[in-house]
C-alpha cells in the first residue's frame, strides 16, 4: 500500500495548525514555505480537509485556513481519509471464478480468506491510525524538539499566523 504525498503533507500542515493561537490562521502559501514544499499542492490538500470540515477557511487579506476542532478530536485516519478517500485499498475481483479450475458465483457464500485477510490488515492500520489525534502528535513533537527550535518555531507562527 502506498499512500500519496499529500497526506503526508496535510498531517504535517494540520499538526502546524494545532499549534495557533485562538482566531489565527496561516495560509497555504505559508505552510507551503514552512515545510518546502509547492504552494498549488499544499492549496489541495487544504482543500480537500476543508471539504472533509477538519479546517475552515477565511477569504481576503486576513485569509488563512485553521483547525474546524480541537486538535484531539481529528484523527490521523480523518486525514488519510480526507485526501485519499476511505474506499479499502485491496478491491478483491473475485478471480477465483476465473480460469478452467474457477469456481461457480453460487459457491463463493464466504469471503475469499485472501481478500478477507487483506481486509483485516485495512482495518488494523485504520483503526491504529484513529487512535492517534493531532494532540497526541503535537505532545510528542514537543515532548521531542529542542527549546531552541520551538522558539524559532513560536517566533514563526507568530509573524505567520494572521487573525481571521
Amino acid at each position: 500500500m502506498q499512500m500519496s504525498k499529500g497526506v503526508e503533507w496535510a498531517v504535517h500542515a494540520a499538526a502546524l495548525m494545532a499549534g495557533l493561537p485562538e482566531r489565527t490562521g496561516l495560509t497555504a502559501e505559508a505552510m507551503a514555505d514552512f515545510h518546502g514544499v509547492p504552494a498549488a499542492y499544499m492549496a489541495k490538500q487544504m482543500q480537500a480537509l476543508s471539504k472533509a470540515g477538519l479546517i475552515t477557511s477565511s477569504r481576503g487579506a486576513k485569509g488563512g485556513y485553521r483547525l474546524a476542532q480541537a486538535a484531539s478530536e481529528i484523527t490521523l485516519w480523518d486525514i488519510a481519509a480526507s485526501i485519499e478517500g476511505v474506499r479499502p485499498v485491496f478491491r478483491c475481483t473475485e478471480i477465483r471464478q476465473n480460469g478452467p479450475c474457477g469456481l461457480k458465483a453460487k459457491d463463493c457464500v464466504k469471503l475469499c480468506p485472501i481478500a478477507a485477510a487483506f481486509l483485516e490488515a485495512e482495518r488494523v492500520w485504520r483503526d491504529a491510525l484513529e487512535r492517534v489525534s493531532l494532540a497526541d502528535i503535537a505532545v510528542q513533537v514537543m515532548a521531542d524538539t529542542s527549546p531552541q527550535r520551538l522558539k524559532k518555531l513560536f517566533a514563526w507562527l507568530q509573524t505567520e499566523a494572521k487573525e481571521v
